[in-house]
């Protein structure tokens, strides 16, 4: 294999994954198929030396606040530590959502940081020597902006409840735990060259700062592309405490979990890294998936095709002339193009889009609506460059993770 390849997450994860089953059938003297049998059977307990010593439950929900202001009309609350951006909040807004409405999905309270003491260590059997680095001495290096979509890979997860009627684990999230925001940083690569990376590394791991050390791997190929960043500012503004500060990976492309906050520690191997957070999190279990060991489930990589009114949910607003407004979004590319229907999927119109219309990042839409009075379910449905469309219904995972059916947005027109 090819390390491009290995850009791309879901051959990254797929190529780890069976790296990891050859290797610890090879060592219990068993063929790949009889190993995998085991695992799907739940023998794997009778060979449990053999396999990575990884917490056996999803990291639970730390109690705790973030830092900035997140009245409700601009945010739900989800225990403290998860805010969700209300989407009408970006009705009269610009491209990008600003610091203080973009969505917060920590998995611990907020962690205070000085600058001052902060280093960032850069160390493992993939590097030369081990390196450690000042906030300032990181600010000197290098440093390129992008604008780019960030997801949490929960996005839509209270829809397989409301719709399917099975009730998912985690914060229910209705479409806005997603932002597009320019972020401003080191490439990775720089980093890693100054640790003398070598040639025989294979994965490179951040780690947050937080109580629970979030953190999970990445090719040594995705970790070396240009738009791989350590992130000091978002917006142009200095990275905001609950959004990483002083430092955050950013992985485009990549679901949100793999851009780690808080970096304080950067793991660079020759074997092959997993973590909790792509062994047990982040993987989709339910009957349509089969274990990938050492992963519980399937492997989440790349998000995947969305959109959103910018409306209130179950809005009420007056009979008349509206402009409805929206915006779509795609890890495949770029969107082109967004229908929108207004009586709940019998009929559909093409939405105007709106410049700019980045890969990465996201487009804006709207059409016109000549109000009755009555109860609407409005739909939009967008479909990508690469030929990705919405679907009507998607498999129900039990962590409810990349729910991308077309919605169903109630409005009532009095």
């Amino acid at each position: 294999m090819r390390e491009d390849d290995l850009l791309v997450e879901k051959v990254y994860q797929q190529a780890r994954a069976d790296e990891f089953v050859w290797q610890k059938a090879k060592t219990l003297g068993m063929s790949r198929k009889k190993f995998l049998q085991f695992m799907t059977v739940g023998a794997g307990i009778a060979i449990g030396s053999g396999l990575p010593r990884l917490r056996l439950e999803e990291p639970a929900l730390a109690a705790g606040e973030v830092v900035k202001p997140v009245p409700p009309e601009l945010f739900y609350d989800y225990k403290g530590i998860q805010q969700e951006m209300r989407w009408e909040a970006m009705y009269d807004r610009g491209y990008l959502v600003p610091n203080e409405l973009f969505y917060v999905r920590n998995h611990t309270a907020t962690p205070k940081i000085d600058r001052k003491t902060w280093r960032l260590r850069v160390e493992g059997s993939g590097v030369s020597r081990s390196r450690e680095f000042t906030y300032d001495e990181l600010l000197s290096l290098p440093s390129v902006s992008v604008i780019r979509a960030l997801e949490c890979a929960g996005n839509g997860r209270s829809f397989f409840e409301s719709v399917q009627g099975k009730k998912a684990d985690g914060a229910p999230w209705k479409l806005g735990a997603i932002g597009v925001a320019e972020w401003t940083g080191v490439p990775l690569r720089e980093v890693l060259q100054l640790a003398g990376v070598k040639r025989t590394a294979k994965d490179v791991m951040p780690e947050g700062l937080d109580e629970k050390k979030v953190r999970r791997p990445m090719s040594l190929a995705k970790a070396l592309e240009e738009d791989t960043l350590l992130v000091y500012a978002m917006n142009g503004q200095t990275l905001p405490a609950d959004h990483g500060f002083p430092i955050r990976a950013f992985v485009p492309g990549w679901l949100g979990a793999a851009s780690i906050k808080w970096v304080g520690r950067i793991e660079v191997s020759e074997k092959p890294l997993f973590s909790t957070w792509n062994t047990e999190s982040y993987v989709l279990i339910g009957s349509d998936y089969q274990p990938n060991p050492p992963a519980k489930g399937t492997i989440i990589t790349a998000q995947n095709i969305k959109s959103a009114f910018e409306l209130a949910w179950d809005a009420k607003m007056p009979a008349g002339e509206h402009l409805l407004r929206g915006r779509s979004w795609s890890a495949g590319g770029k969107i082109a193009k967004v229908e929108v229907s207004l009586d709940g999927g019998k009929t559909w119109q093409a939405a105007r889009l709106r410049e700019p219309n980045l890969d990465g990042a996201w487009v804006r839409w709207d059409v016109d609506w000549n109000a009755r009075p009555g109860k609407y379910q409005l739909q939009a449905k967008a479909t990508d460059t690469k030929g990705n469309t919405q679907p009507t219904s998607v498999p129900f995972n039990a962590k409810g993770y990349l729910y991308n059916a077309v919605v169903s947005h109630p409005v009532t027109v009095s």
